[in-house]
C-alpha cells in the first residue's frame, strides 16, 4: 500500500478577497512541492464531492443549505469578517468534504496506508451551524463521524497542529465520547478557544495551549506531556490530522517558531501511535498556512513523513 494523495481543481475556485491569506495560491504551492520526484510513488486522486446526506453528519441539512444559498452568482460575498465565499466556493467545500471522507474509504479499505487530503476552504473553525475562520464545513469532523456510521469505528481521534484552535472541531464532539480531539495552538489568539480547562463532557477534549513565541521545545513538550499519553490511552482506531502549518516561524498571522523538522517530529509521534492502535491508519487534513514558501516545504516534510509508513 502506499501513501495517496487527494485534491481537486475546483478547490482554487474558491476565490477570496485581494490580500486575503487563505487563497489559492496555498493550493498550487502545495501541488507544486508534491510533483517532486520523491512524491512520483504517490497514489493521487481527485475528490469526489460530497452528498449533502454526509455533510448533515455534522451540519444540519438548513445550515448546508444556507451556505448553498449564500453562494453569489458572481463576485463575492462575505460570511463573517473573515469568511467569505465566490461561486466556486460551495463547489470546493464540497469537494473538500468529500475528499476527506474518500480518503477515508480508501483507508479503511486497505487500499491505502495513509492519506493527505490537500484541499480548500479548510475545515476546523466550523462549527455546527456557524462559519468562520475561513471555514464553511468541518472537514475532519465530517469524515471522523462517516467513520463510524458507515465503517463501525468506534473511537477516532483528531489531531490538529494548527497554529488556531479548531473551536469548531471541539464543539462538535464536545459531547461526543467517540471521537477525541487534541490540539496545540497558540494563545492569546484567534478564536480565543482553547483553554487546557476546556476538556468536553467525556474528558475527550484535550487542550495543550502554547505562548506567543514559543518553539520547538515548547511544542514538543506539549505533545510528549499532554497529547501523547491521552491519545495512547484512547487507543483510536483511526487518526485525523488537522495538518495546518501555520505555526511555521514564517507564518504572518501567528507568533510561533515551528520549523518543518518539528511537523516532522509530530507527524511520526501520530504514526507511532497509529502503528500501536490503529494498524497504522491515518488521514491528514490541510488546514492553515499562509506564508507560501513555509506552507510548501512543511506539507512536503509532513508527506514525506506518511510515505515512509
Amino acid at each position: 500500500m502506499s501513501t495517496l494523495l487527494v485534491t481537486h481543481p475546483a478547490c482554487l475556485d474558491h476565490l477570496t478577497p485581494p490580500g486575503h491569506p487563505e487563497r489559492p495560491d496555498r493550493l498550487r504551492v502545495v501541488e507544486r512541492a508534491l510533483e517532486a520526484e520523491k512524491f512520483q510513488s504517490l497514489a493521487r486522486v481527485q475528490a469526489p464531492r460530497a452528498a449533502f446526506e454526509t455533510i448533515a453528519l455534522c451540519h444540519p441539512m438548513e445550515y448546508i443549505a444556507q451556505i448553498r444559498d449564500a453562494t453569489p452568482r458572481e463576485g463575492m460575498v462575505r460570511l463573517d469578517a473573515d469568511t467569505s465565499m465566490s461561486p466556486g466556493s460551495f463547489e470546493a467545500a464540497l469537494r473538500a468534504v468529500g475528499g476527506t471522507v474518500h480518503a477515508v474509504d480508501e483507508v479503511l479499505t486497505k487500499k491505502a496506508t495513509n492519506a493527505f487530503v490537500a484541499t480548500r476552504p479548510p475545515g476546523h473553525h466550523a462549527e455546527t451551524e456557524r462559519p468562520m475562520g475561513f471555514c464553511l464545513f468541518d472537514n475532519a469532523a465530517i469524515a471522523a463521524r462517516y467513520a463510524r456510521n458507515h465503517h463501525g469505528v468506534a473511537r477516532a481521534a483528531i489531531v490538529d497542529f494548527d497554529v488556531h484552535h479548531g473551536n469548531g472541531s471541539q464543539e462538535i464532539f464536545w459531547r461526543d465520547k467517540t471521537v477525541m480531539y487534541c490540539s496545540t495552538h497558540q494563545m492569546p489568539l484567534f478564536p480565543g478557544t482553547g483553554a487546557v480547562g476546556e476538556t468536553g463532557e467525556y474528558n475527550t477534549v484535550v487542550n495543550a495551549p502554547l505562548r506567543p513565541g514559543d518553539g520547538g521545545e515548547a511544542f514538543r513538550d506539549a505533545f510528549e506531556s499532554r497529547v501523547l499519553p491521552r491519545l495512547r490511552d484512547f487507543k483510536p482506531e483511526l487518526i485525523f490530522i488537522s495538518a495546518g502549518f501555520d505555526a511555521h516561524m514564517r507564518d504572518p498571522l501567528a507568533n510561533l517558531n515551528l520549523v518543518e523538522a518539528d511537523f516532522v517530529w509530530a507527524t511520526q509521534k501520530i504514526m507511532d501511535i497509529a502503528d500501536q492502535c490503529a494498524h497504522g491508519r491515518i488521514v491528514s487534513v490541510l488546514e492553515g498556512g499562509y506564508d507560501l514558501e513555509a506552507l510548501a516545504s512543511s506539507a512536503a516534510a509532513h508527506v514525506t513523513t506518511l510515505m515512509r509508513g
